[in-house]
């Protein structure tokens, strides 16, 4: 009774990978920090902040099927020319992707897989903003699409002036 299974069907023979696919095998954080360089004095400071953010995205390759994808955002605060706070969060979380095309891939790592890892960053920006002791600050949404679409006018414009942009390993919107 090897072949079947309790219901007397036969047992289903394992398959190859079909077709594409995509998962997410973790989800993490690779880095955060938070400074307040002037506290407790700019609890104290009259003024408007002046939030500054820095958004950056990472693609590696680890092996034929797996990416890493790291989301990092900086989010600096100014109160006149004082530092309130700076807050730096790196969100990675590694993809498996196979079975699809070489652009196919590179527009999963730069839409999709930022997509996925954005609330992460946004939560932990909040909570260490919040802990600081500084009023609660709500990461507004990215449109990774429009950025990605960005980064390929920026590399079809490179390859028309003449750069080597075929031999580059698929980037997102790094």
């Amino acid at each position: 009774m090897s072949d079947e299974t309790t219901n007397g069907a036969a047992a289903p023979a394992p398959q190859e990978a079909a077709g594409p696919a995509f998962s997410v095998e973790k989800i993490y954080v690779k880095d955060v920090s938070f400074e307040s360089p002037n506290a407790p004095a700019i609890f104290g400071e009259a003024g408007q902040p002046d939030l500054q953010l820095n958004l950056n995205q990472r693609v590696q390759r680890l092996n034929e099927n797996a990416f890493e994808v790291s989301l990092r955002v900086t989010l600096t605060c100014k109160v006149g020319e004082k530092t309130a706070y700076v807050a730096e969060v790196e969100q990675a979380g590694v993809f498996g992707i196979a079975g699809l095309p070489p652009q196919g891939i590179d527009v999963l790592l730069g839409t999709q897989c930022p997509n996925i890892l954005f609330p992460y960053v946004r939560q932990t920006v909040g909570d260490l903003v919040q802990a600081g002791g500084y009023p609660p600050f709500l990461l507004q949404p990215i449109n990774f699409d429009a950025l990605y679409a960005e980064t390929l006018r920026q590399r079809q414009a490179q390859a028309a002036a003449g750069g080597d942009i075929a031999s580059a390993e698929p980037a997102g919107n790094a």
